[in-house]
């Protein structure tokens, strides 16, 4: 008998297709903010400040195929790093996944509607600003936390 649970309960990260892999991505855009971590504490601070290649409104990277040559530092995510996803947000799928978690129930596989994340007010949608409006030195006066944040 064919299990009827979803792909994203029975594979593990490494075994996900590309595809399937790529569809973890709820789309919050949280993961391309632009972080500040405390030299003395370790501590790590999120910023409203995101990527220039963040589309703000869509929550997606505006030139995805190409933007580690854009942005060098762009950190791509892999099942292989899987262990290291403590700094992506506590509600990414990735994270989530890797810790042995379930989606919740606004991820976009598990709704079945790519809107949800933003309905729930988990995504950054129209509420960050483009690295390009900011100066480095001034990230510290925009930090924020997320709903769901650790």
């Amino acid at each position: 008998m064919v299990s009827q649970r979803p792909f994203w309960q029975r594979k593990t990260l490494a075994e996900m297709t590309k595809a399937e892999w790529e569809s973890v991505c709820d789309g919050c855009g949280r993961c391309c903010l632009h972080r500040l971590e405390d030299e003395d504490t370790g501590e790590v601070y999120t910023t409203r400040v995101a990527c220039k290649l963040l589309d703000i409104h869509s929550c997606r990277c505006s030139d995805y195929p190409h933007r580690k040559q854009k942005v060098p530092d762009c950190i791509q995510l892999t099942p292989e790093d899987a262990a290291n996803f403590s700094w992506l947000p506590a509600t990414c799928g990735y994270r989530i996944l890797a810790q042995g978690g379930q989606l919740p129930e606004w991820h976009p596989l598990v709704s079945g509607d790519p809107e949800s994340v933003h309905k729930a007010g988990i995504s950054v949608r129209d509420q960050v600003i483009s690295e390009e409006q900011v100066h480095p030195e001034d990230y510290e006066d925009h930090i924020v936390v997320w709903i769901g944040d650790d």
